[in-house]
Protein backbone atom coordinates (compact mmCIF):
# COMPACT_ATOMS: atom_id res chain seq x y z
CA UNK A 1 0.00 0.00 0.00
CA UNK A 2 1.37 3.47 -0.90
CA UNK A 3 2.05 5.91 1.76
CA UNK A 4 -0.46 8.87 2.32
CA UNK A 5 1.52 12.14 2.16
CA UNK A 6 1.42 14.30 4.87
CA UNK A 7 0.37 17.84 5.39
CA UNK A 8 3.37 19.49 4.09
CA UNK A 9 4.27 17.09 1.47
CA UNK A 10 0.24 17.53 0.45
CA UNK A 11 0.87 21.06 0.47
CA UNK A 12 3.73 20.82 -2.01
CA UNK A 13 2.16 19.05 -4.32
CA UNK A 14 -0.42 21.38 -3.92
CA UNK A 15 1.82 24.48 -4.98
CA UNK A 16 3.34 22.91 -7.78
CA UNK A 17 0.24 22.01 -9.72
CA UNK A 18 -0.69 25.44 -9.07
CA UNK A 19 2.25 26.83 -10.57
CA UNK A 20 2.02 24.34 -13.38
CA UNK A 21 -1.96 25.35 -14.15
CA UNK A 22 -1.01 29.25 -13.53
CA UNK A 23 1.97 29.02 -16.31
CA UNK A 24 0.07 26.87 -18.91
CA UNK A 25 -3.02 29.34 -18.74
CA UNK A 26 -0.99 32.09 -19.58
CA UNK A 27 0.86 31.02 -21.96
CA UNK A 28 -2.19 30.11 -23.60
CA UNK A 29 -3.30 33.27 -22.97
CA UNK A 30 -0.27 35.89 -24.02
CA UNK A 31 2.28 33.85 -25.59
CA UNK A 32 4.87 31.43 -24.17
CA UNK A 33 7.83 34.64 -24.76
CA UNK A 34 5.62 37.44 -23.20
CA UNK A 35 5.16 35.47 -20.34
CA UNK A 36 7.39 36.47 -17.01
CA UNK A 37 8.00 34.05 -14.06
CA UNK A 38 6.54 36.55 -11.57
CA UNK A 39 3.51 36.52 -13.74
CA UNK A 40 3.01 33.11 -13.26
CA UNK A 41 3.89 33.08 -9.45
CA UNK A 42 1.68 36.08 -8.96
CA UNK A 43 -1.27 34.18 -10.75
CA UNK A 44 -0.42 31.03 -8.87
CA UNK A 45 -0.28 33.43 -5.67
CA UNK A 46 3.52 32.28 -4.46
CA UNK A 47 6.20 34.64 -4.27
CA UNK A 48 8.54 34.39 -7.56
CA UNK A 49 11.23 32.88 -4.86
CA UNK A 50 8.68 30.31 -4.40
CA UNK A 51 8.64 29.69 -7.96
CA UNK A 52 12.12 28.96 -8.79
CA UNK A 53 12.03 26.38 -5.50
CA UNK A 54 9.72 24.28 -7.48
CA UNK A 55 11.25 24.56 -11.41
CA UNK A 56 14.57 25.93 -12.67
CA UNK A 57 12.66 28.02 -15.61
CA UNK A 58 9.31 28.73 -17.21
CA UNK A 59 10.62 25.84 -19.81
CA UNK A 60 10.58 23.24 -17.36
CA UNK A 61 7.32 23.85 -16.01
CA UNK A 62 6.58 22.53 -19.82
CA UNK A 63 8.49 19.23 -19.45
CA UNK A 64 7.94 18.71 -15.58
CA UNK A 65 6.99 15.49 -15.85
CA UNK A 66 9.15 13.97 -18.66
CA UNK A 67 11.98 12.39 -16.15
CA UNK A 68 9.16 11.20 -14.19
CA UNK A 69 8.06 9.65 -17.89
CA UNK A 70 11.49 8.06 -18.42
CA UNK A 71 12.01 6.87 -15.02
CA UNK A 72 8.91 4.59 -14.95
CA UNK A 73 9.63 2.96 -18.36
CA UNK A 74 13.22 2.32 -17.06
CA UNK A 75 12.10 0.52 -14.16
CA UNK A 76 10.01 -1.43 -16.15
CA UNK A 77 12.67 -2.62 -18.33
CA UNK A 78 15.15 -3.55 -15.19
CA UNK A 79 12.53 -5.85 -13.55
CA UNK A 80 12.27 -8.68 -16.32
CA UNK A 81 9.78 -11.20 -15.61
CA UNK A 82 10.85 -14.72 -15.81
CA UNK A 83 11.13 -15.82 -19.81
CA UNK A 84 10.17 -11.83 -20.78
CA UNK A 85 11.79 -11.46 -24.34
CA UNK A 86 12.87 -7.90 -25.02
CA UNK A 87 9.77 -7.35 -27.17
CA UNK A 88 7.88 -8.30 -23.59
CA UNK A 89 9.76 -5.47 -21.90
CA UNK A 90 9.14 -3.08 -24.49
CA UNK A 91 5.56 -3.85 -24.85
CA UNK A 92 5.34 -3.27 -21.20
CA UNK A 93 7.23 0.09 -21.06
CA UNK A 94 4.94 1.74 -23.29
CA UNK A 95 2.14 0.44 -22.30
CA UNK A 96 2.93 1.53 -18.68
CA UNK A 97 2.99 5.18 -20.05
CA UNK A 98 -0.47 4.88 -21.54
CA UNK A 99 -1.70 3.81 -18.17
CA UNK A 100 -0.96 6.92 -16.64
CA UNK A 101 -2.15 9.32 -18.98
CA UNK A 102 -5.35 7.43 -18.07
CA UNK A 103 -5.01 7.40 -14.18
CA UNK A 104 -3.75 11.20 -14.09
CA UNK A 105 -6.36 13.62 -14.98
CA UNK A 106 -3.91 16.33 -14.44
CA UNK A 107 -1.55 14.95 -16.92
CA UNK A 108 -4.93 14.56 -19.33
CA UNK A 109 -6.01 18.25 -19.25
CA UNK A 110 -2.23 19.74 -19.51
CA UNK A 111 -1.52 17.16 -22.50
CA UNK A 112 -3.03 19.59 -24.90
CA UNK A 113 -1.60 23.09 -24.30
CA UNK A 114 1.74 22.08 -23.50
CA UNK A 115 2.31 19.65 -26.74
CA UNK A 116 0.37 22.89 -28.81
CA UNK A 117 3.08 25.19 -27.42
CA UNK A 118 6.04 22.48 -27.79
CA UNK A 119 4.33 22.55 -31.59
CA UNK A 120 4.56 26.16 -31.95
CA UNK A 121 7.57 27.48 -29.99
CA UNK A 122 10.91 26.92 -31.27
CA UNK A 123 12.96 26.74 -28.43
CA UNK A 124 10.28 24.78 -26.89
CA UNK A 125 10.14 21.94 -30.10
CA UNK A 126 14.42 22.02 -29.76
CA UNK A 127 13.79 21.09 -26.07
CA UNK A 128 11.71 18.11 -26.79
CA UNK A 129 13.66 16.74 -29.27
CA UNK A 130 16.41 16.77 -27.33
CA UNK A 131 14.66 15.20 -24.36
CA UNK A 132 13.28 12.70 -26.85
CA UNK A 133 16.73 11.86 -28.02
CA UNK A 134 17.71 11.48 -24.68
CA UNK A 135 15.01 8.97 -23.37
CA UNK A 136 14.73 6.76 -26.20
CA UNK A 137 18.76 6.66 -25.62
CA UNK A 138 18.35 5.67 -21.94
CA UNK A 139 15.55 3.09 -23.10
CA UNK A 140 17.46 1.68 -25.77
CA UNK A 141 20.45 1.37 -23.18
CA UNK A 142 18.41 -0.51 -20.34
CA UNK A 143 17.30 -3.23 -22.75
CA UNK A 144 20.28 -3.93 -24.24
CA UNK A 145 21.95 -4.65 -21.01
CA UNK A 146 18.16 -6.47 -19.69
CA UNK A 147 18.79 -8.62 -22.89
CA UNK A 148 22.20 -8.51 -24.22
CA UNK A 149 22.13 -12.18 -25.76
CA UNK A 150 18.76 -10.91 -28.04
CA UNK A 151 19.09 -7.81 -28.47
CA UNK A 152 22.48 -5.43 -29.42
CA UNK A 153 22.93 -2.02 -28.81
CA UNK A 154 22.26 -0.91 -32.41
CA UNK A 155 19.12 -3.59 -32.65
CA UNK A 156 17.40 -1.99 -29.39
CA UNK A 157 18.38 1.52 -30.59
CA UNK A 158 16.08 0.66 -33.18
CA UNK A 159 13.72 -0.76 -31.53
CA UNK A 160 12.87 1.86 -29.13
CA UNK A 161 13.23 4.56 -32.10
CA UNK A 162 10.79 2.64 -33.78
CA UNK A 163 7.97 2.16 -31.24
CA UNK A 164 8.97 5.77 -29.26
CA UNK A 165 9.50 8.26 -32.40
CA UNK A 166 6.88 6.44 -34.32
CA UNK A 167 4.14 7.27 -31.23
CA UNK A 168 5.40 10.90 -30.81
CA UNK A 169 5.61 11.45 -34.72
CA UNK A 170 1.74 9.75 -35.02
CA UNK A 171 0.97 12.19 -32.32
CA UNK A 172 2.33 15.34 -33.10
CA UNK A 173 0.67 15.04 -37.23
CA UNK A 174 -2.68 14.15 -35.98
CA UNK A 175 -2.26 17.27 -33.61
CA UNK A 176 -1.15 19.48 -36.59
CA UNK A 177 -4.32 18.25 -38.38
CA UNK A 178 -6.39 19.55 -35.95
CA UNK A 179 -6.93 16.19 -33.96
CA UNK A 180 -8.58 16.85 -30.57
CA UNK A 181 -5.98 15.91 -27.23
CA UNK A 182 -7.71 12.31 -26.98
CA UNK A 183 -7.17 12.11 -30.75
CA UNK A 184 -3.70 12.76 -30.65
CA UNK A 185 -3.43 9.97 -27.31
CA UNK A 186 -5.37 7.67 -29.63
CA UNK A 187 -2.92 8.13 -32.97
CA UNK A 188 -0.12 7.66 -30.72
CA UNK A 189 -1.03 4.38 -29.51
CA UNK A 190 -2.02 3.18 -32.45
CA UNK A 191 1.29 3.88 -33.78
CA UNK A 192 3.09 2.11 -31.06
CA UNK A 193 1.03 -0.56 -31.43
CA UNK A 194 1.52 -1.05 -34.77
CA UNK A 195 5.21 -0.74 -34.27
CA UNK A 196 5.09 -3.65 -31.55
CA UNK A 197 2.98 -5.86 -33.57
CA UNK A 198 6.16 -5.28 -36.50
CA UNK A 199 8.40 -6.23 -34.01
CA UNK A 200 6.72 -9.01 -32.27
CA UNK A 201 6.63 -10.58 -36.10
CA UNK A 202 10.29 -10.03 -36.79
CA UNK A 203 11.20 -11.73 -33.47
CA UNK A 204 8.98 -14.91 -34.24
CA UNK A 205 10.52 -14.86 -37.79
CA UNK A 206 14.56 -14.41 -36.17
Amino acid sequence: MSEVPGLRERKKIRTRQALIAAALELFMEKGYEQTTVSEIAAAADVSTRTFFSYFASKEDVIFYNTRDGIDRVLRVVAEPRPDDRAIDLLTRAVTSVFSELVLDGQLQREIGPVNYLVMTVPSLRARSLLLLFEGQRELAEALHRACPEELSLVEASAAVGAVIGGGKLAAFVSMSNGASPEEMLDAGRQATEFALSALRAASRVS
